[in-house]
């Protein structure tokens, strides 16, 4: 038998050589492909819900019924004497007179609600209510005698008036009620003694007593 020929042997083996690089080349990429491994993708970022915005908190106004700075002026339901009242911070005097020898005046506290409870000499006492600052309506009791009465938000020269001076050496003490349709009653003490006021002039508050000159001034607590 006739030996293959030097060309056919160095033909043969190129082949197998071409053969293996195919063959290792074929494995390395998978291989490679095998190791692979594919990442997850990352979760998406969530996001957090917004937070609400807080409601403005509403502003704290002063009580509509707090007892406003003015005078009330007006008269007893009987018609028998005319009561005045003077507010400021939250302090209030007022002023009872029947224009002849009957008068008291009296002092205290306004509360947030308008509630004004006033007490004077031998057992006076008032007690009514700041109606929208327009008026107060209450009760006075005086000399144990207890009256309504009805005060509308005075108008200058309406409101409460006092006076006082020493006259001849007697202690003189005015007070005076100037009603809104410019109608007056008081009363002045002379040394404790009561009697009918002359008329003011609501203009200045200019008054003559026992023939001196004095100056009545609106009345405040």
């Amino acid at each position: 038998m006739k030996r293959p020929g030097p060309l056919l042997t160095l033909l043969a083996g190129l082949v197998l050589a071409a053969f293996l690089l195919t063959l290792n080349a074929t494995t390395g990429t998978k291989s490679a492909s095998s190791s692979y491994q594919e990442q997850s993708p990352s979760p998406a970022p969530v996001s957090s819900p917004a937070s609400p915005t807080p409601a403005p908190t509403p502003s704290v106004s002063p009580s509509a019924s707090r007892a406003a700075d003015a005078d009330y002026a007006g008269r007893t339901d009987d018609d028998t004497a005319a009561i005045a009242v003077s507010v400021r911070d939250g302090r209030a005097i007022a002023y009872f007179c029947d224009g002849r020898t009957q008068e008291s005046w009296l002092k205290g506290d306004v509360e947030d609600d308008g509630t004004l409870r006033l007490t004077g000499k031998h057992g006076a006492k008032l007690e009514g209510t700041l109606e929208d600052g327009k008026e107060i309506d209450g009760t006075v009791e005086v000399s144990g005698t207890r009256h309504a009465f009805t005060a509308d938000r005075a108008k200058k020269p309406s409101g409460l008036w006092r006076a006082t001076a020493t006259v001849r050496s007697a202690k003189i003490d005015g007070g005076w009620i100037v009603l809104k349709d410019g109608s007056q009653v008081g009363v002045v003490t002379r040394d404790g003694e009561p009697s009918p006021a002359p008329r003011i002039d609501p203009a200045t508050g200019a008054v003559t007593v026992d023939g001196q000159r004095l100056t009545a001034r609106p009345a405040t607590p």
